[in-house]
C-alpha cells in the first residue's frame, strides 16, 4: 500500500540537559535516520539542528528544545517522514508499506490472501499472509518473492509445498 508517511522511529527520551532527544530507530538501521532533514510529529514538520548516531540511537536537537525540560515533552512521540523523501534501493519497502498488499500464487495466479503481519527473524524478515489458510512467507527474493508492486498492491510469490501454516 502506497503510504505519504513512514513512521521511522520513536522518541524514547531526553538526552542530557540541553535539549537533545534520544531516537530509537524502528526496523532500520540508526544510520539511515541521518539523512533525512525533514522530519514529522504530530503531523507537523520540524527539521533538526543536530543529528547524530549515539549507539543504538539517533540523537535529535530541535529548534526551540533548549533545555531537558523541553525534551522530555516529546518523549514517546513518533516520528515520521515522508516515503518520497525515503529512498530505499530498487525492491525494497518498509514493513508497514506492505500489510495489507495481496499476495498471489505465480504460477497459478491464485489469490492466497493479504499480508496481515511482517515479523523480523535473524536469517529473514517473515511475512504473515491471511486469506482461507494462513501463509508464513519468508522475505527472500527469487526463492519465495517473485514480485512486488505497491501501485498495483500486489506480490506474487513462488509456493513451495509446506508454506501454508496448516500443512505439515
Amino acid at each position: 500500500m502506497k503510504l505519504e508517511t513512514i513512521k521511522i522511529g520513536r522518541i524514547v527520551n531526553a538526552h542530557g540537559t540541553r535539549g537533545e532527544v534520544r531516537v530509537q530507530p524502528r526496523n532500520v538501521d540508526p544510520e539511515f535516520l541521518t539523512r533525512f532533514k525533514t522530519f514529522y510529529i504530530d503531523g507537523q514538520s520540524v527539521t533538526p539542528t543536530a543529528n547524530h548516531v549515539h549507539k543504538s540511537f539517533v540523537l535529535m536537537k530541535f529548534p526551540g528544545v533548549d533545555d531537558m525540560n523541553a525534551a522530555l515533552s516529546y518523549k514517546e512521540k513518533a516520528l515520521y517522514v515522508r516515503r518520497a523523501d525515503a529512498r530505499l534501493p530498487e525492491g525494497e519497502y518498509f514493513d508497514d508499506e506492505l500489510l495489507d498488499v495481496e499476495v498471489y500464487n505465480h504460477e497459478t495466479g491464485a489469490l492466497l490472501g493479504k499480508i496481515v503481519r511482517v515479523e523480523d527473524y535473524p536469517a529473514s524478515k517473515i511475512y504473515t499472509v491471511k486469506g482461507e489458510k494462513e501463509y508464513l512467507i519468508p522475505a527472500v527474493k527469487g526463492a519465495f518473492i517473485k514480485s512486488v508492486d505497491l501501485d498495483q498492491n500486489r506480490m506474487e510469490i513462488h509456493v513451495w509445498e509446506g508454506l501454508a501454516s496448516d500443512e505439515h
